[in-house]
């Protein structure tokens, strides 16, 4: 088959995807041309006639098309992780992207929970409140929030404690209109420390929560409650 040629230039633009100096939104468009590319050739090529010409005419096609849609996707996650680093600033929170392009908060324990405890502290909830309206503002993600403590006490403690603090974020959040079918809650115990529990400093930094945006799968069936 004809369009075997076009592999590694298929290969070469999703490798060009991947590089680390790029910006979201450059990644998105360069993998989406990538793919997009790859597809339009072997369609190209499949629906006959031209033989390399037609195939090399799906790639521009396809890889133009790809790019636009790449580019939708990461731009509006760069919106929204604009939006919550506004909505965070000043509090301690850390915003970042994660590799497989999801938005990640960091909830320190000095403003998010007591020891031992899953209420959500005062100091806690305006940052909730303007997170929230991000992610009304935002409704084609899901949010994947995940409870996380020190190993002081034994995992009958810590287990349900960190599925807990998750769980009170969630009901927090879904109180200021959240749709309830948009989160996974998770809690790690004390297995997924940041640093060794070996100062009270170090404890606290593992008491947190973390909370994951990711575009909304349309396989989503609802809430998931799950533990590792």
């Amino acid at each position: 088959m004809r369009t075997r040629i076009l592999l590694p230039t298929l290969v070469a633009a999703l490798a060009v995807a991947g590089c680390a100096d790029m910006s979201p939104t450059q990644r998105g468009t360069a993998t989406g041309a990538g793919v997009g590319a790859g597809l339009g050739a072997i369609i190209g090529a499949a629906t006959g006639g031209g033989g390399g010409g037609r195939a090399a005419a799906g790639a521009v096609i396809g890889g133009a098309a790809g790019a636009v849609v790449g580019n939708i996707w990461s731009t509006r996650m760069e919106n929204q992780r604009q939006q919550m680093e506004q909505a965070t600033q000043g509090t301690g929170v850390q915003v970042s992207q994660t590799a497989d392009n999801q938005l990640k908060l960091d909830i320190p324990s000095d403003i998010s929970f007591d020891t031992g405890r899953a209420d959500v502290k005062p100091n806690f909830r305006p940052i909730l409140d303007r997170f929230a309206a991000t992610l009304v503002e935002n409704p084609a993600t899901t949010i994947t929030i995940i409870g996380h403590t020190d190993n002081t006490g034994s995992d009958a403690i810590n287990d349900p404690l960190s599925v807990n603090r998750a769980a009170r974020t969630r009901d927090y959040l879904a109180a200021r209109g959240v749709g309830a079918n948009r989160f996974i809650v998770e809690g790690r115990g004390s297995h997924e420390p940041l640093v060794a529990n070996d100062s009270a400093a170090n404890r606290a930094r593992n008491r947190r929560v973390e909370i994951f945006v990711a575009e909304q799968r349309a396989t989503a069936q609802g809430p998931v409650y799950q533990q590792r």
